[in-house]
């Protein structure tokens, strides 16, 4: 269960307390806000705050007093021809504030995004609760051998279960440990040393304001089949978010972001060759070994919505 009883009355809490407001809002996103959408075992992701629309992109791109009489289809092809230049203060100008609760080691790789506002769960001040993130039995994966950050195949199902069993003892057994080490009747530890005792599978949780052009940038890298699963389902979570919230937006950001490859100088000049009827291979395109199967991959790839 991602959300306690008490956690869900306080949504529906903000939900039945609409604000007035004279700035330009989104439908769709006015509809989903507050709402958790629940990712993992006991995770969630939720708009809590948004500040404009596709409009606040186009009228910063034209740097217009108002909202323009233009039709929509003319600033959806502004917006395309933005994404497809790689201009990115337009899109600067939107922003996002989202509520997510996600496992310590997710968090981690997810604040290596750096162009964002973060504001943590303390576990200094607090105390973290008793959840643990276990993948689910196709999750469970041996190590790549073609990549060091990577998975391949999942493991037969007795050693994945085995597997689980450990991640549950050891998430147990540390969680008990951390909660003896803070006994006010016993050792009464200092909760930010307690906490260091906790595996990496613990839930946390924190605030992230982030603005479009950053935010497609971390759903461009994360959403990638390349990313690891476990912040992938987030990152895929969002991307529907997206799409609620600014359309003409999240369409060029797909077509030219998620549903585009980036070619090499050297690639380019093979593709160029192919082009004029030439036989280029490996041995003859100037190509390393890996550019070489990366460029083929990426021509046989199939695109990733449809």
């Amino acid at each position: 269960m991602a959300l306690t009883s008490e956690q869900r009355a306080e949504i529906d809490a903000q939900r039945t307390a609409p604000q007035l407001t004279s700035r330009p809002t989104v439908p769709a996103m006015e509809e989903l806000l507050y709402t958790p959408f629940e990712v993992l075992d006991h995770g969630f992701v939720r708009v809590v705050d948004y500040m404009g629309d596709d409009g606040a992109v186009v009228q910063a791109a034209r740097v217009s007093y108002g909202r323009g009489t233009r039709k929509v289809s003319e600033d959806a092809g502004l917006i395309r021809y933005l994404m497809r230049h790689r201009h990115s203060t337009p899109f600067e100008m939107c922003e996002i504030k989202f509520h997510v609760k996600l496992p310590v080691f997710v968090a981690r790789q997810w604040i290596r995004h750096r162009m964002a506002s973060v504001n943590e769960y303390s576990a200094r001040y607090s105390i973290l609760d008793r959840e643990f993130y276990l993948p689910a039995l196709d999750q469970v994966s041996a190590q790549s051998s073609s990549n060091r950050q990577g998975r391949s195949d999942a493991l037969d199902e007795d050693a994945a279960r085995q597997v689980l069993h450990l991640l549950h003892r050891d998430a147990t057994q540390c969680y008990d440990d951390y909660e003896t080490m803070l006994d006010p009747e016993g050792m009464g530890l200092a909760r930010e040393l307690a906490r260091m005792n906790l595996t990496l599978n613990t839930y946390t949780q924190w605030y992230w304001k982030v603005d479009l052009h950053n935010l497609m940038h971390f759903l461009a890298l994360r959403a990638d089949a390349h990313a690891q699963y476990e912040i992938r389902v987030y990152a895929e979570k969002m991307i529907e978010i997206l799409k609620a919230w600014v359309p003409a937006t999240a369409a060029a950001f797909e077509e030219y972001r998620l549903g585009a490859f980036t070619f090499s100088a050297g690639m380019l000049k093979v593709l160029r060759r192919r082009l004029a009827g030439e036989d280029v291979g490996q041995e003859n395109s100037g190509l390393t070994k890996r550019e070489w199967i990366e460029m083929n991959a990426m021509l046989d790839a199939p695109h990733p919505h449809g």
